[in-house]
């Protein structure tokens, strides 16, 4: 699959690397080719492409969004025509003063940026914890996989991202339609204060248990 990253930080590069050594042709999408950013990600991982962003977004299957919450609607407003009928994977939290939600709870940022791209296939997944559980998520020591929460409007959509959820080692798990995407960004928020502020293990994740 080709899948293109908006974004190369703490979030993006653990999940654009696995997926590169996975066998996916994954390109960094970046406004600068050149810039200490790009030197720094093909470094990291020489495997990656990259390209100039519209023409990466324009080219790939899948988008993953990872850009601080703050950047998106700059971001994304000039990019709507190429992103039409994409799936985009959201990554983004949008987190407020004292770890509050970001829009008051009004709307969930998934939401926000479905509105601004009426178009694309919005899912949200890999948001709900924080940056080691993405460079990391084995846990040998227990029988179930971790689970990752996700969501969206397209069946379709959901049913790609899902297939890379579980390559990716995590067990999915569909929560509904978009509307639920509120509830995940809260999820992220509890387990920030929890692992931030309260200084908790941040190898610490939900897990489904069923009987």
């Amino acid at each position: 699959m080709r899948i293109a990253f908006l974004g190369y930080g703490n979030v993006g590069a653990p999940l654009a690397d696995h997926l590169q050594r996975l066998g996916h042709e994954v390109t960094l999408a970046a406004a600068d080719a050149e810039s200490e950013g790009v030197r720094k990600a093909l470094a990291r991982n020489s495997g990656l492409k990259v390209a100039a962003v519209e023409s990466a977004v324009t080219s790939d299957d899948v988008v993953f969004l990872a850009t601080p919450f703050g950047a998106n609607e700059g971001l994304l407003r000039p990019l709507s025509g190429a992103l039409r009928g994409k799936v985009l994977v959201d990554c983004t939290n949008p987190v407020g003063p004292g770890l509050s939600h970001g829009l008051g709870s009004a709307q969930s940022g998934s939401e926000f940026v479905q509105r601004l791209l009426p178009d694309t296939r919005v899912v949200k997944a890999f948001s709900i914890y924080g940056f080691e559980n993405f460079e990391d998520n084995r846990y040998p020591a227990f029988s179930v996989r971790p689970v990752m929460m996700f969501c969206g409007n397209d069946a379709n959509a959901k049913s790609a991202v899902s297939a890379l959820i579980e390559a990716l080692g995590w067990e999915p798990l569909d929560v509904g339609g978009l509307e639920q995407a509120l509830h995940l960004e809260h999820m992220t928020l509890l387990w920030v204060r929890m692992v931030r502020a309260n200084k908790r293990s941040p190898h610490m994740v939900w897990a489904k248990l069923s009987r």
